[in-house]
């Protein structure tokens, strides 16, 4: 059987390459390639113009032949079942139908990743060989990766056979010896390539995001496709350049700025060899990293579930139906159907628990308004420095970094205003373009109570170039919690680093400069937001009847009460509340019940 690119190809050449099979073994136990081989490898290559693959077992069997352009390089996997300590046992000889018989960085790089005996190119100009050169796993590094060391280009019958046999054996016991030496090799980060069809902004905040995540950003793809093609976002032919990118650069992970199907990664980890995640899974992974506290973790699992449901898919064995015998005889189920029933009950039981969490949130947010203390949310773009300013507001130490989601629980601190009032600052989750709907859906209890508080403070870096789209993105999250934005003020942080005094265009209402990290603008800020809660206030005179008992109990549980006397018509209460409050106790009134001398 002839594998790889063999489209175009007469049936009578792929009888030819099929022959190479038939090599003989004993030949190829003794020789490092045979002077036949070679010769039949070069002229079929330069029929075809394309790559030819051959792989050799130590025994001198013939395990595959692969055919590819000679641009492109595919090799299958033939990785044998041998420990990390040593080689694979297969060498593998490939054409360059371009005349070149030196080893390409790809070759190299498939040499490290396959860890084969040995790789070896032939140069081949007009079905004939020119040269060859053979390439070596020399040595395991300290840092856990193999050093390759060439020898050649030799003529096509100056190969010295007996050599290149014996560095085989040489190279696999330094292998052994420096990985016995190795006992506890440290983790090493996934190295990832970016791959994204928006634009270059999208990329940069996607390769914030895989830092965050502990990720090496080796490179990026960007696509000009205004529609992703639905098998595998980015084109069949764009993913072969990716592979081949991938196998150069000795990448383990690619990621995709959109949010795939699971068709879609399944597609192109068969064609890339690694493992494909989208932007959606990387969030997921950086907010399963950052949850600390119970709720947080129950919020990031759901939303994990929420996203993999869909996606849920299996192959071979793992769809086969349960095995037959006494108890499992009948329809049964395949395990996909199983997994998804397991997925599902695992959703409501967290569903059911975080609503419990909310609500026993709720009851808290009530307990605090019977307190009258009141609450700012600090909300914004992540890593727009709310955490920062929050220290700044109440001389607190919440960890901040330079990083995305370096916050991700809530955290509320007390804050004196300058009139000695105090309030309760909560710095939340940060928001992010293409926020995943699920994680919004399983936080929603969290941001909701944010959005409840009694001031937003809008936090915006003023020193991004991106600082319009962002300050966007944060109002469209905010919109969709129907928070409310006439009590919102807007902060355009680390203004200090700025020069041209910018301001935002899209924003209403006063906007103001500040630095959370030097304190500048700070107490303009807490200036403006005691303003705007005495504005808030209103001081009343009210009579309420006797007989509205549970309007006088709402009152005294959300009112500030100055003075109770008990008069002929009802109980006249002076007391300060804010102005929802107000109208409610006045449209719950009937006209002429109340005396309100409004002061």
């Amino acid at each position: 059987m002839i594998n790889g690119n063999i489209t175009g190809i007469r049936r009578s050449l792929l009888d030819e390459m099929e022959k190479m099979y038939e090599s003989d073994m004993e030949t190829l136990r003794h020789e490092f390639v045979s002077t036949e081989l070679m010769d039949a490898l070069a002229a079929l290559s330069g029929r075809v113009n394309r790559e030819i693959s051959v792989y050799i077992a130590r025994d001198g069997m013939v395990m595959d032949v692969s055919v590819g352009r000679h641009d492109r390089v595919g090799l299958p996997d033939l990785r044998v079942r041998r420990g990390a300590r040593r080689l694979t046992g297969i060498r593998c000889i490939h054409t360059h139908p371009d005349g070149d018989p030196r080893l390409s960085s790809v070759d190299e790089s498939a040499l490290k990743r396959m860890r084969f005996d040995a790789m070896a190119s032939l140069g081949v100009r007009d079905g004939r060989v020119i040269g060859m050169e053979a390439g070596f796993l020399s040595e395991l590094g300290d840092d856990g990766n193999y050093r390759v060391e060439r020898m050649g280009p030799f003529a096509r019958r100056e190969i010295p056979h007996e050599l290149l046999l014996s560095q085989i054996e040489r190279c696999e016991q330094r292998i052994s010896e420096t990985a016995t030496r190795l006992s506890a090799q440290a983790v090493q980060p996934d190295r990832a390539i970016l791959v994204g069809l928006d634009s270059e902004d999208s990329l940069e905040e996607l390769a914030r995001l895989a830092d965050t995540d502990g990720v090496t950003v080796l490179d990026r793809v960007l696509q000009s496709k205004s529609v992703p093609d639905s098998a595998t976002y980015i084109g069949r032919g764009k993913v072969a350049e990716l592979a081949l990118m991938r196998q150069s650069l000795e990448a383990n992970l690619v990621i995709v700025d959109e949010e795939l199907t699971g068709a879609q990664i399944r597609n192109l980890e068969e064609e890339l060899g690694c493992r494909v995640i989208d932007r959606t899974m990387l969030i997921l992974d950086i907010f399963a990293g950052r949850a600390t506290t119970h709720e947080g973790k129950l919020q990031v699992e759901l939303a994990q579930y929420k996203y993999r449901l869909p996606r849920l898919a299996g192959s071979g064995q793992e769809l086969s139906r349960l095995g037959g015998g006494i108890g499992t005889r009948g329809p049964g189920e395949t395990k996909l159907e199983s997994d998804r029933q397991k997925i599902r009950r695992r959703i409501y039981e967290l569903e059911r628990e975080v609503s419990r969490l909310g609500a026993r949130r709720d009851i808290r947010r009530h307990r605090r308004e019977r307190s009258r203390i009141p609450v700012v949310s600090i909300v914004g773009y992540t890593n727009a420095g709310k955490s920062t300013l929050l220290n700044a507001l109440a001389g607190s130490s919440v960890s901040a970094e330079d990083r995305l989601f370096a916050t991700l629980d809530p955290v509320t601190r007390r804050v004196t205003l300058p009139g000695g009032q105090e309030i309760l600052v909560t710095d939340t989750v940060g928001f992010i373009s293409k926020l995943p709907h699920d994680l919004i859906d399983a936080f929603r209890s969290t941001l909701e109570e944010a959005v409840h508080a009694d001031i937003l403070l809008h936090v915006v870096d003023a020193s991004s170039e991106r600082m319009e789209p962002e300050y966007q993105v944060a109002e469209g999250v905010l919109r969709s919690l129907s928070a409310d934005l006439s009590r919102r003020l807007v902060l355009l942080n680390k203004f200090d680093r700025v020069t041209d005094g910018r301001r935002l265009a899209g924003a209403d209402g006063p906007q103001f400069p500040v630095s959370a990290l030097t304190g500048a603008g700070i107490a303009d800020v807490l200036a403006r937001i005691e303003s705007m809660l005495r504005e808030d206030v209103r001081k009343v005179t009210l009579i309420i009847p006797y007989d509205r008992g549970a309007l006088l109990s709402e009152v005294h549980d959300r009112a500030l009460i100055l003075s109770l006397e008990y008069r002929d018509n009802g109980v006249e209460v002076e007391a300060e509340m804010d102005a929802e409050l107000y109208r409610h106790v006045m449209d719950a009134l009937r006209p002429g019940e109340n005396e309100d001398n409004d002061r």
